[in-house]
């Protein structure tokens, strides 16, 4: 399956609120941004990768919903216990009754502190992560399949420029010998027959393309199996881009035509536009 490696995906579980962005890379380069207090995580979470990106370089950042926080309250009791003893030496030094209500010592400055329910908080950063990975591989090959399509609709335009080269093959040919003959008429030099059939046939294979259009079908059919490949093919495909590229090259270099010149031109344009999406395939 073609998967891309440019994917962005957002998910929210309780209190994690998680963002995972991909980009291509050469390798599988998994980095976190999380508080420390959950760092502990960090192993099993990339774990979560496992069988599922191949490459890519993936940033995964956690933020944590403050008001979605799940906090215990507790009670500072030695400050209250001396909050009460210095409220009972007040009262005997003013000779006043009332202490104050319970609602204001509450409002005491550390009198109430608050505790994170880390366990808890644990249990959606794990949730909304695998939520948000699911996401990810989602996007990445949906993404996979359009780059995939477009390949295919290059991949196309290749083989019709591959069939109208081997059609036009034959009259390129004998247009460059009618081309030399006409030469060596123009010169008006007697020449030895032999030695003129010998060195038409030596033109003719130096321009004969039939076996880079050969190669280039060959090519063109390597592509289509590595696309229906499981796993991570970018790597191949752009190794089949450069094998394309030198034929079409090499077709250039024997171009005896304008026309020739000008497939091989195309075929190149068609190439490259193949290879710039390739970049983004894992």
């Amino acid at each position: 399956m073609t998967r891309s490696m440019t994917a962005f995906a957002r998910a929210e579980h309780g209190a994690a609120v998680w963002e995972l962005r991909s980009v291509n890379h050469r390798y599988l380069d998994i980095s976190f941004r999380m508080p420390d207090s959950y760092r502990f995580l960090e192993t099993e979470l990339k774990g979560m990768f496992k069988d599922l990106v191949g490459r890519g370089k993936l940033e995964c950042s956690l933020k944590l919903n403050a008001t979605a926080l799940p906090i215990a309250l507790t009670i500072n009791e030695p400050l209250v216990q001396e909050l009460n003893q210095l409220l009972g030496r007040m009262q005997t030094l003013t000779g006043m009754d009332s202490r104050g209500d319970l609602l204001s010592l509450m409002r005491w400055p550390d009198v109430l502190t608050t505790r994170e329910n880390t366990e808890e908080i644990a249990a959606d950063v794990r949730t909304g992560f695998q939520t948000a990975v699911d996401m990810l591989v989602e996007m990445r090959e949906r993404e996979g399949r359009e780059l995939e399509a477009l390949i295919e609709g290059r991949l196309k335009d290749v083989e019709k420029t591959v069939t109208a080269l081997k059609a036009e093959a034959p009259q390129m040919a004998r247009q460059q010998q009618e081309k030399l003959l006409k030469r060596i008429n123009d010169l008006d030099v007697s020449v030895d027959p032999a030695r003129l059939e010998q060195e038409l046939v030596i033109t003719a294979q130096k321009l004969d393309v039939m076996e880079e259009l050969d190669r280039l079908v060959t090519h063109v059919a390597e592509v289509r199996h590595a696309l229906a490949e499981k796993e991570p093919v970018g790597r191949r495909l752009d190794f089949l881009m450069q094998e394309l590229n030198r034929e079409a090259n090499t077709l250039s270099s024997k171009a005896s035509t304008s026309n020739t010149t000008h497939h091989a031109v195309d075929l190149k344009v068609t190439i490259e536009q193949m290879r710039e999406q390739i970049q983004n395939i894992e």
